[in-house]
């Protein structure tokens, strides 16, 4: 990974992070949807980003597909409610991290932000190159 690449992923991590935590408390219209469904979105592209600063050696493809493959996991462990998962989720952090509640559209939306991250991640190389 270039110099160029780490700065435009936290470029791009410093604009993706406030607008995730922001969905959460938009209050116009679709608040609900924006809220509960397109902050996932977010968080993945969030994610994905944070892998490639990490493991700048993954592909894209390989960045994003981990990306999805974990925070679906994750999303099944608000089925879960163990009593340490309970602790995490009473703050806000831990809520927006885990979450709360199961609800199957948002793989969809996961799958949207891993989309997104993989072509931003591409689009990071590229400019970098």
């Amino acid at each position: 990974m270039t110099r160029s690449s780490q700065l435009l992923a936290l470029i791009f991590l410093l604009i993706i992070t406030p607008l995730g935590f922001a969905t959460k408390f938009y209050n116009g219209i679709y608040a609900n949807w924006v809220n509960n469904s397109l902050g996932g979105v977010f968080y993945e592209i969030f994610w994905c980003l944070v892998i490639f600063l990490i493991c700048s050696k993954l592909s894209p493809f390989i960045i994003a597909s981990i990306v999805f493959i974990i925070t679906s996991l994750l999303e099944f462990t608000q089925l879960w409610n163990a009593p340490f998962l309970e602790i995490i989720r009473k703050n806000f952090i831990g809520r927006t991290l885990i979450g709360t509640s199961f609800t199957w559209t948002d793989f969809s939306y996961y799958l949207i932000g891993c989309i997104i991250g993989y072509f931003l991640l591409k689009l990071i190389l590229k400019i970098s190159r």
